[in-house]
């Protein structure tokens, strides 16, 4: 009975997200849950906390499997107002479709705000429109420097809510919070007139909706030189990483503003020395689930370069935070080439968690830890069995002859995982010819090899021209890519590799084959 108990408490911690919506009441949330929930709950808003704390141990007991995600997700255009670096702003599904909010550089301009959408958590993400969806103010203006870390939210009233940090030219350091507003999560915005809605509150990682009450989670006070030209209030700590920091907390009856700086920040800081936190956060997203507040953050070392894991931390009042003690959930040493993952924000479904985040590198072109940004993603299994899908190589076309890189394959890594299949698709031009996918496998995931490990053809049968195949992929490969090659008069359109990734019993598997 403890055992069903604990089991049914570790799998309602996390319940399903999808478009971040404002959030019901913690009465509302917790209902239907198990009777530790329930008497838990029954003591909202003035929390028992011994009784409350109770949920700890069964936390802590919460283990996931990091699989990392078919990176980079996006990396920047070839020009245009994307084409420097790219930093995860926001992530959320809303009616099917997964959106990514991004701030970038390009044209030799500052950050601006942009996203991303793709219908599967794993992409491929498309860039939506060729243009910025919030750009810099006019000159002068309070944000005609920076727009960046954007938060998106639809309102009880149906509006959507952006709120971003923003900074003035020749104001180093100094970011600001703005407010944009639309009828869809993909805009057009309009800015608030009263902006900036806060000055002087950092990198923004989110906003959370509890009991009427907007909560604001930033990454501040950044630990900038730039401080020393606002002393006021500022109690700039060397212990940090330089652009890193401890978590911050302001509150407001009204999307607006007023918002009141909280009088418990920082409320999360840096770790102990030695530790793998010991150097601050970058801005994260903050949730609040099941009554309940979960946090996927980035956080690095005191020195050194600028590489990041992802740890996670829960609250059950947004003001005071725990660790949780198997920190770091997703490491970038299991990521080959992975320096950091940096400004999370993460979506939660069923049996995952998307963790959409800043990927940087250890080495690009030949330089180590570059300024060279893009996107990606890690996957937190909650459960075992899994099986996880994940889409590898897309090409629109295939024309008569040609091959397609290594370089068009996203990385497929196997090593948290028992078992693996590819399902490839196309269709052909006309009834004759062949693809040919080719399966490459690799001991370190930068360098693959040149002859296939198993190669998978294609072709037209009966006239029928789509054709699709599934593959068992071999399991003492840590790292595999897949090439595709035309043996057909006509093009071949469509080509698609996904990957099925799965660990622990077949989920497919009956009962009497156990």
């Amino acid at each position: 009975m403890i055992e069903q108990l604990v089991i049914a408490l570790i799998l309602t911690v996390f319940p399903v997200q999808d478009v971040p919506v404002a959030d019901p009441p913690i009465e509302e949330v917790a209902s239907g849950g198990t009777e530790l929930e329930e008497s838990v709950s029954e003591t909202e808003p003035d929390l028992d906390r011994e009784r409350l704390l109770v949920r700890r141990p069964v936390i802590e007991a919460m283990s996931f499997v990091q699989v990392p995600g078919p990176n980079p997700i996006l990396t920047p255009s070839e020009s245009g107002w994307d084409d420097g670096v790219l930093e995860s702003s926001d992530a959320f599904e809303h009616d099917g479709t997964y959106h990514f909010y991004y701030h970038a550089t390009g044209d030799g301009a500052g950050y601006r705000l942009g996203a991303a959408t793709a219908n599967h958590p794993l992409g491929p993400f498309e860039r939506h429109g060729d243009a910025p969806l919030v750009d810099v103010g006019a000159p002068g203006s309070w944000d005609d420097k920076h727009v960046a870390c954007a938060y998106v939210m639809q309102d009880d009233d149906g509006r959507w809510l952006l709120w971003y940090s923003g900074m003035k030219s020749g104001v180093t350091g100094r970011w600001s919070i703005g407010l944009a507003t639309a009828d869809h999560p993909l805009g057009p915005w309009t800015k608030h007139e009263g902006n900036p809605v806060f000055e002087d509150f950092g990198y923004l990682g989110g906003v959370v909706k509890v009991d009427d009450v907007y909560r604001l989670y930033s990454a501040h006070p950044i630990n900038n030189s730039a401080w020393a030209e606002f002393p006021e209030g500022h109690e700039r700590s060397l212990s940090y990483h330089i652009d890193y920091s401890p978590l911050a907390l302001a509150t407001a009856p009204a999307p607006e503003g007023p918002w009141t700086r909280h009088e418990a920040n920082p409320l999360m800081e840096q770790g102990e020395p030695g530790e793998w936190d010991e150097g601050g956060i970058s801005e994260a997203e903050v949730l609040y689930d099941n009554g309940m507040y979960h946090m996927f953050y980035g956080a690095t070392h005191r020195v050194g370069p600028r590489t990041e894991s992802i740890g996670y931390a829960y609250s059950f009042d947004g003001v005071e935070w725990f660790k949780h003690g198997s920190n770091p959930v997703a490491s970038r040493f299991n990521e080959p080439n992975a320096a950091a993952y940096a400004e999370v924000h993460a979506i939660i479904e069923d049996d995952f968690i998307y963790l959409y985040h800043t990927l940087r590198y250890e080495e690009h072109g030949g330089e180590s830890y570059p300024m060279v940004e893009d996107l990606g993603v890690q996957v937190l299994a909650r459960k075992t069995p899994f099986s996880l899908d994940m889409p590898v190589l897309q090409l629109d076309e295939l024309t008569p002859g040609a091959s397609s890189s290594i370089d068009a394959s996203r990385t497929v890594c196997l090593g948290s995982v028992d078992r693996a299949s590819a399902t490839i698709s196309c269709r052909f031009g006309v009834s004759l010819g062949s693809l040919e996918v080719g399966v490459r496998g690799s001991s370190d995931g930068i360098t693959f090899d040149t002859v296939d490990i198993e190669t998978v053809t294609l072709r037209p049968v009966n006239g029928r021209l789509e054709q699709q195949r599934t593959i068992s992929l071999p399991a003492d490969v840590r790292f595999i890519r897949f090439v595709a090659s035309s043996d057909s008069l006509r093009t071949i359109s469509d080509i698609d590799v996904r990957v099925a990734l799965s660990s622990g019993r077949d989920p497919e598997s009956s009962d009497a084959d156990r």
